[in-house]
């Protein structure tokens, strides 16, 4: 009787002394580093692993192989619209961020954003990279560290907008011979190393490969790719990011994201292709290029190696996916469009989406694995995207066309986008200046060609250096 109790005693003492060390170390595995890895205008023509023809993208093809690559990611095509469904997890008529002009109407107090989400759960969060789309700055929305410059595409103090940055709401001058996305590695690195303990989220979003595009420092001095020397380098600080996370022990409870914001512009749909076929629609556009992105998730001993997702990802899903993975509680009194994948990076089923909405300005659709159908009821056949999109006739009577188009209009009437916050920009979605300026450009520039009767119009955009 006497060792019987001596035995119940020795096994509460063990229980009380190794219990919390055990829900220590679970607790550690619930609640993932997170870092987001935001490319600006790559489209899935830019990177090896989604069968890229012109370039070589070994990092990131690495971290595909090692984690789950997706191939039905959309993004808004246009970056401001992009980011904030990213943050907010909600659709653009719900927050009013429908074009470029409007972000930066958003308010903290309006909409909560992923890092307030993920703080109640114990994380600290860092922003890294391009924001000013949003207006304030990174801290008024819930990142505790930033490091933020204006603009798009920033890589050297040559460029007007790439002089001086933000660190803390300290003004930097950016020197000579310092490369912006060098100087954002090291920021994440610091960061990193500086919360060994915590969890942390870090949005990473990239200067790469927004033009201008410039060289990079590891350009030969008579490079005649600059665009694919920025893709590298790209790729180069992916496997940068990957050895640090080695070096300082947190591979294993780091959750890896690397998406882009949007399709790449239309010059480089031109020339970059995908088993020598071109993506129909580019940044900016309503087709397929504009919104198709690459998404790539890597957690060692988590997400599977090697698997290849086909599953409906929307953006207005990162919200609840982190939530769910860092266990805090979503915003409250508050429609958040998005659907947890959290099941899917886990390797389990999950429940996928049966379609994504996109929207831009005044014009949207809804698309399923197979058909697409938009705000002026067109229904398209998308078994061939991305490469093209077939426009089904309004009087066809397929019966697999005619259960798509109820399907879908039975998700956009649940929606209801037209009885939201209604765009009050020009329809294109761009800045209204730069739209404009856009239009006079390609107007003059028909007309050029037309009086020397070349062939067809060059399909470079106006101002790709700006959104």
């Amino acid at each position: 009787m006497l060792n019987s109790r001596l035995l119940r005693v020795l096994f509460t003492v063990v229980l009380m002394t190794f219990l919390p060390a055990a829900r220590a170390a679970e607790s550690s595995v619930e609640k993932p580093n997170i870092i987001f890895v935001l490319a600006d205008d790559l489209g899935t023509n830019g990177l090896s692993c989604y069968g890229a023809d012109a370039f070589k993208t070994p990092m990131i093809d690495a971290l595909a192989q090692g984690g789950t690559r997706f191939t039905h990611a959309y993004a808004a095509p246009l970056c401001g619209p992009s980011r904030a469904v990213i943050m907010t997890g909600r659709y653009a008529f719900r927050t009013g961020a429908t074009n470029q002009d409007r972000i930066p109407l958003i308010k903290p107090d309006q909409e909560t954003m992923i890092p307030r989400v993920l703080k109640s759960a114990g994380y600290a969060s860092a922003s890294i990279g391009k924001w000013s789309q949003f207006g304030l700055t990174p801290a008024d929305f819930g990142f505790e560290r930033y490091l933020s410059y204006q603009g798009s595409g920033i890589y050297w103090n040559t460029q007007k907008k790439g002089r001086e940055y933000l660190v803390d709401g300290n003004t930097v001058a950016l020197m000579d011979q310092e490369y912006m996305p060098d100087m954002m590695h090291k920021f994440l690195v610091k960061f990193m190393e500086e919360h060994l303990k915590q969890p942390f989220f870090v949005y990473y979003s990239l200067s790469h490969v927004h033009s201008e595009i410039l060289p990079t420092p590891d350009s030969a001095p008579d490079s005649k790719n600059l665009y694919a020397d920025n893709v590298a380098y790209m790729d180069k600080l992916a496997g940068q990011l990957m050895s640090e996370l080695d070096r300082l022990g947190l591979r294993k409870k780091t959750l890896v994201v690397f998406v882009s914001d949007n399709g790449a512009v239309e010059s480089q749909t031109e020339v970059s292709f995908i088993g020598g076929r071109k993506i129909h629609g580019s940044k900016g556009s309503m087709e397929e290029g504009g919104s198709l992105v690459p998404l790539i998730a890597n957690w060692p001993g988590t997400t599977p190696a090697g698997k290849v997702s086909g599953d409906l990802i929307d953006f207005s899903d990162f919200l609840p996916t982190f939530a769910a993975l860092a266990g805090a509680p979503l915003p409250a009194n508050t429609v958040i469009d998005g659907r947890s994948f959290a099941p899917q990076l886990r390797g389990e089923v999950g429940q996928p989406r049966d379609w994504i909405f996109v929207q831009l300005a005044k014009m949207w659709y809804v698309r399923s694995a197979g058909w697409k159908l938009n705000q002026n009821s067109e229904l398209f056949d998308m078994s061939d995207a991305p490469f093209a999109e077939k426009r089904v006739a309004a009087d066809s009577q397929d019966p697999a066309a005619l259960a798509a188009r109820q399907s879908l209009q039975t998700a956009l009437a649940q929606l209801n986008p037209a009885g939201g916050i209604l765009d009050d920009g020009d329809g294109s979605g761009r800045h209204a200046n730069k739209a404009k300026k856009k239009k006079e450009d390609k107007k003059g520039k028909e007309s050029k060609e037309a009086k020397k009767n070349k062939e067809p119009k060059d399909s470079k955009p106006a101002s790709e250096d700006e959104e």
